[in-house]
């Protein structure tokens, strides 16, 4: 069979070749925005009188009977045919006659291959940003539950200060939001029609571009043809949130997986998230955090990969820009499949309360609280921060806890400490005193927790 393009030439192309080029194999799974794009396309051709509105007729009901076909798994795509693009435009002309050609007016597969990659990626945008709001839903629901939890806050994964369970979910929740303004900025800049752009320089023909986009649901239509076909900033866009979304989803599951683990001890992840050894039957493996952890990874990897693709490109359109399709693809698999497995985890994670707090007993987490404590009572804070190191050192030597110290010792390193310091030294006090805004208080917590709750109900 020969090819739709290949009227110039006087052989017929090599199969190494063909095998080499193809991208159905790939981009098979755009068929339904190419269909969708084909359709919005052909009306405009028949509502302009560029083709008339009988030959539009036919075309739309061949698109119509092909896109069932594919639904319902009795159309084949062809190697042959390079792309989803001229499959669904061969099978087409099979089926409806010559007439099937006029699809191509005033169109390319450059502009036409933007337009589906745009639709596709619309659709999944659309699709992250609501499982994270489900990942969302979810973290706030453990904080909620847990809100009189105390646990270490950690720097350089050493025990720093007290803070509840409920204040480190939270930062999760915060990290996500952020991904899903990305992902709404990312949407605007996807959400922009390129069809009519044709190969790179527009059509002689009098398309109306913005009735197609008003079909297509665009609220933009591309100023420039020759940007229009050779721009993948959006999909880089796309990648580069998903690379930041898969940052936060990792961190996330280093910490359950430290967490889960005997040394710490603060979780227990549930069965229906884990698995087991071949060779040994006490291990309970955190897998599903592992392979998150791993996959962020891979996103990686696929940015680098789309980045390097369009670093020096000519303008406009050059075949490189067909690598883009499994990177964006793979990303988008990648991500939807890491929130959908959190959020499904999540729930059944058990957090062991008496873990997390004794915890907070060892590592000196109110060594801070006593040098604020000696702020209040004039001291200047390097000053308080010197006579506190000290304190903890005697504690080292002594085998003690901050708590374990008597007045008498206290009062050792400085005759500003009264009797009211160890109220300051206690954990649930130190958390309770921290009501600074976006601190780890009861009130604070509790605070950002129904801020957030406002906030969706407005939604």
């Amino acid at each position: 069979m020969n090819k739709l393009w290949s009227g110039r030439f006087r052989g017929r192309t090599e199969k190494a070749v063909e095998a080499f080029t193809e991208s159905v194999s790939f981009d098979a799974r755009l068929w339904r925005h190419d269909i969708e794009g084909s359709i919005a396309h052909v009306t405009m051709l028949g509502r302009q009188k560029i083709i008339s509105k009988k030959d539009a007729g036919r075309i739309i009901k061949g698109l119509r009977a092909i896109k069932k076909d594919i639904q319902e798994g009795a159309f084949s795509f062809r190697e042959s045919l390079e792309d989803v693009h001229m499959n669904i435009e061969q099978e087409l002309i099979r089926r409806i006659g010559p007439v099937g050609g006029k699809i191509h007016t005033a169109r390319s597969r450059n502009d036409q291959v933007a337009l589906d990659l745009r639709l596709y990626l619309r659709d999944e945008i659309s699709a992250v940003l609501g499982l994270i709001e489900v990942l969302q839903r979810e973290l706030l629901a453990v904080a909620e539950n847990h809100i009189g939890c105390i646990m270490p806050g950690y720097t350089h994964l050493q025990r720093a200060q007290p803070v509840l369970l409920s204040h480190h979910l939270l930062a999760y929740y915060e990290m996500l939001e952020r991904d899903r303004g990305r992902y709404e900025d990312c949407l605007k800049r996807t959400n922009v029609m390129p069809l009519g752009s044709a190969a790179l320089s527009g059509t002689t023909l009098p398309i109306d571009r913005a009735y197609v986009a008003e079909l297509l649901e665009f609220p933009a239509v591309s100023e420039n043809s020759i940007d229009a076909v050779s721009d993948r900033d959006f999909a880089i866009e796309f990648i580069a949130a998903s690379g930041m979304l898969m940052t936060h989803l990792s961190r996330l599951a280093e910490e359950f997986i430290l967490w889960n683990s005997e040394e710490f001890g603060f979780i227990e992840l549930p069965d229906a998230f884990t698995t087991g050894s071949s060779i040994m039957p006490q291990k309970k493996n955190p897998d599903v955090l592992e392979l998150t952890r791993g996959k962020a990874g891979r996103v990686y990897g696929n940015l680098m990969a789309v980045l390097a693709m369009m670093k020096a490109l000519p303008l406009a359109y050059n075949r490189d820009m067909q690598e883009d399709k499994e990177r964006v693809f793979d990303t988008a698999d990648t991500v939807r499949a890491c929130l959908d497995v959190l959020a499904r985890m999540l729930p059944g994670v058990r957090f062991r309360k008496d873990a997390l707090e004794r915890a907070t007993v060892s590592g000196f987490l109110t060594a801070t609280d006593i040098a604020e404590y000696l702020v209040r009572k004039g001291m200047p804070f390097r000053e308080a921060h010197g006579v506190t190191g000290k304190i903890v050192r005697h504690c080292i030597d002594q085998g003690k806890i901050l708590g374990g110290l008597t007045l008498k010792e206290m009062k050792g390193f400085s005759r500003r400490i009264e009797k009211d310091i160890f109220h300051y030294i206690d954990v649930k006090t130190s958390i309770g005193e921290r009501q600074s805004y976006g601190g780890t208080s009861r009130k604070a917590v509790l605070s950002r927790i129904r801020k957030i709750k406002k906030m969706k109900k407005r939604k």
